[in-house]
Formats: structure tokens, C-alpha cells, sequence
């Protein structure tokens, strides 16, 4: 338990911090499950849609340091690879 006042509001940001993080990252990972689902259904042009959300999300995530900057690209590019693999030549 803190001792000091500002030792408890310290607490109390950091508890309030963490569910608004926590919330923000599960509806990131909930966009970039999406896609990949669109896509192993064959749905190619609903995972082009989606992929757009997802990177929206991933870049707001990458700015508010959420996820680390390399992450973000990292993830966008694979998902991106993967929505190219599937559609027809």
C-alpha cells in the first residue's frame, strides 16, 4: 500500500492508465485478428477493408507509445504480404 498522498494518487493514475491501455491494445489486436481471419476465409476484399482499420489503429497505437513505432510497421507490413499472397493474379 503507499504510505504518501502522492504515493496514492500515483496509484490511482497508473490503475487508470493501465485499463485505458489495456482496452486500446485488445481492440488492436482484435482489428489485426480481423484481417488475418478475412483473409484465411478468402474474403480479400473485406481484409483490404479491415486492413485499413487495423493499420489506422496500429499507427495511433505506434504515436501514443502503446506498441513500439518498428512494431507497428512491422505488423502492417506483414499483413499487407499476407492480403497480397491471397488475391488472384
Amino acid at each position: 500500500m503507499p504510505n504518501t498522498t502522492s504515493a496514492e494518487k500515483a496509484l490511482r493514475q497508473n490503475l487508470k492508465r493501465r485499463a485505458h491501455n489495456r482496452s486500446i491494445r485488445s481492440a488492436l489486436k482484435t482489428a489485426v485478428k480481423k484481417v488475418r481471419v478475412a483473409v484465411a476465409e478468402g474474403k480479400v476484399e473485406d481484409a483490404q477493408a479491415l486492413y485499413n482499420l487495423a493499420a489506422k489503429k496500429l499507427d495511433q497505437s505506434a504515436s501514443k507509445n502503446l506498441i513500439h513505432k518498428n512494431a507497428a510497421s512491422r505488423t502492417k507490413s506483414r499483413l499487407t504480404k499476407l492480403i497480397k499472397s491471397k488475391q488472384p493474379k
